[in-house]
């Protein structure tokens, strides 16, 4: 069986065809994983550090291959995905610093003559499951401080976007032990036969609630640890800007990079009365001077949606906010081509209302409501009567509304006088609908989830 792969700025166009995983196939995966496992948890950490600094420097050399299969199957802009190979690689990085930091903790004992503290072990074998939207960035946030721990990986792609991945994989069997890094292309359905493998000690996942709930009641079957890095319905609180338009810049940019197709991609703005009319007209021209096209092409600014199914739940989503009273300030419509790619004119909804779908609901597409607001309260209502909580952003030189909004937004990550975009180094996590276990994918906590806890009770003699 072969899964084949095709531009979403041309979809009659193959781009890749990849030999599928069977679900017979899983076995022996895992089984290889966990020879390699043992092998690599051997290596002292250090020289595991050493060992992963050769395979990011490997992927860094094949960086414009990547990006080109990122862009020809998922469709960003090449400029987006070079953004994405350069970031991922600078996050590897900075995870691969830890190699060489403590993992564990010396303590009292109340016994005289006993040591006591605490140390970790590598989990074993991890499953990585990972979204069509970042198809490398993703698998090395996961892969990375999971080889650093001593574990091994099998990284589960979407199957619209396995090139990556694959690269990944051949790459890493130059250089990591042999079934380290391993890529399981396969239908979504192949991602819960993995979790429920019993060979398998911890499951990280990256992508919708729905699946993710799936992917962990198979996970939790045996007693796997689970991550799941779901949605979000992320606002922007623009209370004061002494420079609008840099604020806007900033905002614009943050819900529309990607063409929406970003879990922390800004997709209410929440706005002063009193700013609600420049906003919407300084949002709206920004939103009309940016035409969609071929993301291979050099220069482009935005791409198509990744998929027909993809254009087609954006398109009904503002067909619904329409019908529901909100209005379309620019956007809102297809843009035909001649090769029938997937594109979507950037949308703006003015007059949304905090009881609308489209206000409450993921669109994951280039469409962004402004709603508005006239008490801080009313703002901070607004922002957190959603499901998600994954990233917030306020724009204020006030400081005790900063300080509300650092105290109150039910958010995992906050963001002030900034957009929504993640640091190297940072934990990436959410809160409410957003996330479930520790973070599987960037900060310092990935230790927690990658690696197991003991107690040792150390006395010289009986």
């Amino acid at each position: 069986m072969s899964i084949e792969t095709r531009n979403p700025a041309s979809p009659d166009s193959v781009v890749a065809v990849y030999t599928e995983s069977r679900a017979a196939d899983i076995d022996g995966l895992v089984i290889r994983a966990q020879a390699a496992q043992r092998q690599w948890a051997a290596t002292p950490q250090p020289e595991r550090g050493r060992l992963i600094g050769l395979f990011l420097d490997a992927l860094e050399a094949r960086g414009e291959d990547i990006a080109r299969s990122i862009t020809l199957e998922m469709g960003k802009t090449l400029a987006e995905s070079r953004g994405e190979v350069a970031k991922s690689i600078a996050e590897g990085r900075m995870t691969t610093q830890r190699a060489g930091a403590a993992i564990g903790e010396l303590l009292p004992s109340q016994l005289p003559g006993v040591t006591a503290y605490s140390t970790r072990r590598p989990r074993g074998v991890v499953v990585g499951i990972n979204p069509w939207n970042f198809p490398f960035g993703t698998p090395v946030r996961k892969s990375i401080p999971a080889l650093v721990y001593g574990n091994a990986i099998l990284l589960k792609p979407a199957s619209q976007t396995p090139g990556a991945v694959q690269l990944m994989a051949d790459i890493a069997a130059g250089i990591l032990p042999e079934g380290l890094v391993q890529a399981v292309i396969g239908p979504g359905s192949m991602a819960e036969t993995l979790c429920e493998h019993s060979g398998v000690h911890a499951v990280t996942f990256t992508g919708s609630v729905a699946v993710g709930k799936r992917v962990a009641a198979a996970a939790v079957s045996h007693l796997a640890e689970v991550s799941l890095e779901l949605g979000g319905k992320n606002p922007v609180i623009l209370n004061d800007a002494s420079r609008l338009d840099v604020a806007l810049d900033q905002i614009f940019t943050a819900a529309f990079a990607l063409c929406g197709q970003r879990c922390t991609a800004i997709s209410r703005i929440i706005v002063h009365r009193d700013l609600l009319r420049q906003t919407v007209e300084g949002l709206a021209k920004r939103a009309m001077a940016i035409v969609p096209s071929d993301g291979s092409v050099e220069g482009a600014r935005m791409g198509p949606l990744a998929s027909q199914r993809q254009l087609d739940d954006v398109d009904a989503f503002v067909s619904r906010a329409r019908e529901a009273g909100a209005t379309v300030a620019a956007g809102g419509q297809r843009l035909d081509s001649p090769e029938g790619g997937y594109f979507y004119l950037p949308t703006v909804l003015s007059d949304v209302t905090p009881d609308m779908e489209v206000a409450r609901e993921e669109v994951f597409g280039p469409v962004l409501s402004v709603l508005s607001y006239d008490t801080l309260d009313q703002a901070l209502q607004i922002a957190n009567d959603v499901a998600y909580g994954l990233t917030s952003c306020l724009y204020s030189e006030l400081a005790p509304v900063i300080e509300r909004f650092l105290a109150e937004s039910e958010s995992g990550m906050l963001h002030v006088n900034a957009g929504s975009f993640p640091e190297n180094h940072v934990p990436f996590v959410g809160i409410k609908d957003s996330a479930l276990g520790v973070g599987g994918s960037n900060g310092p906590s990935t230790i927690q989830f990658y690696t197991t806890e003991h107690a040792v009770y150390r006395k010289g003699q009986a």
